[in-house]
């Protein structure tokens, strides 16, 4: 069943052209000069019922842009979205209630207030009972272990605290269709992962939609099994996160400790044998092709004294890299 459906959806940022100078603001006047960033360019896609989707792109790819238009904050110039069977930029109040929206970078909650004064301000934005908001305020501060800091103001929480607590207050109404840019910016790895191992329990639960930004492709890689990716506003890849893997499909990563420092001479020859990805008085990351993975090993082992090796996949976040070159600008 698709919950969103976009359809050659575009936003075109308009604005004037700005010089330096008394002379030319003057001139500014009576003339301006009119721009155009297009921010999303005739992107189409749909999304599934329960789906964790990760929504991929470099800094000013469009990501955000998507979200407000999907979410209804913007209008889009052209193309048609809906979300739920509702349009968005509608704004109607039945759609409102019905998703949620978390940007890491954008706080909700009241600075110096409680966490619990906000989370008790949107219950009655949302009309949510008094018996509704205890059950899901009660399990979601379990869950996440932050019911002792319901009562610490907000700004004396750290960041992965105060992250929960956004959470918890977007989730209050049950939300079908989640939101999230970025939810795991700035926080450290046990909060990453505290916040990654939540998100697929709800979802698993509730069976909740959610479109997940991230730069940081742990958060992808074990929470998304497909993934959409935009560049320079247009979309240029949508599929299986395992697809992404097939850009470097026959090549690998060997990963070398060594006992001793390599020379020069050495280090010319191996970058004979592949790309150099890294090379240090402590050990050397070669990028190799599959069938010449056997001949490279025996020819490191036989000019360089190891103390171990492994061999590694090429990072998903190099294909998606690729990708980006390839296809994008």
């Amino acid at each position: 069943m698709e919950i969103i459906m976009v359809k050659a959806l575009n936003k075109v940022y308009e604005y004037h052209k700005k010089e330096s100078g008394i002379k030319n603001s003057f001139k500014n006047l009576f003339h301006r000069e009119k721009l155009y960033n297009e921010a999303v360019r005739d992107i189409s896609f749909t999304i599934e019922k329960g789906e964790i989707v990760g929504f991929l792109g470099p800094n000013g790819a469009g990501k955000t842009t998507t979200l407000k238009l999907l979410s209804g904050i913007l209008f889009p110039t052209s193309g048609t979205a809906e979300v739920m069977g509702f349009v968005p930029w509608e704004r109607k109040k039945e759609f409102k209630r019905r998703f949620a929206v978390v940007m890491a970078q954008k706080n909700q909650l009241w600075w110096d207030l409680p966490a619990s004064d906000s989370l008790i301000l949107n219950q009655h934005i949302y009309e949510i009972s008094d018996s509704e908001y205890k059950k899901v305020v009660g399990e979601l501060t379990e869950l996440l272990d932050v019911k002792h800091l319901l009562a610490v103001p907000v700004r004396k929480l750290s960041l992965g605290e105060r992250m929960k607590m956004e959470i918890i207050s977007s989730l209050l109404h049950r939300p079908e269709v989640i939101f999230l840019d970025e939810p795991t910016i700035g926080l450290d790895l046990i909060a990453q992962r505290d916040l990654r191992d939540f998100i697929k329990y709800y979802n698993r639960q509730y069976k909740t939609t959610i479109i997940l930004t991230s730069h940081y492709m742990d958060d992808i890689e074990k929470l998304c099994k497909r993934s959409i990716i935009i560049n320079d506003g247009t979309l240029v890849f949508d599929g299986l996160l395992s697809e992404l893997s097939d850009v470097y499909k026959n090549k690998k990563m060997l990963k070398i400790s060594l006992h001793d420092e390599t020379t020069p001479e050495q280090i010319e020859q191996i970058t004979s044998l592949g790309v150099l990805r890294e090379c240090n008085s402590a050990s050397i990351t070669l990028e190799l092709n599959v069938n010449e993975l056997s001949a490279g090993i025996h020819f490191l082992m036989d000019d360089l004294k190891m103390t171990d090796f492994t061999i590694e996949n090429i990072p998903i976040e190099d294909s998606i890299i690729e990708i980006y070159q390839s296809i994008g600008k």
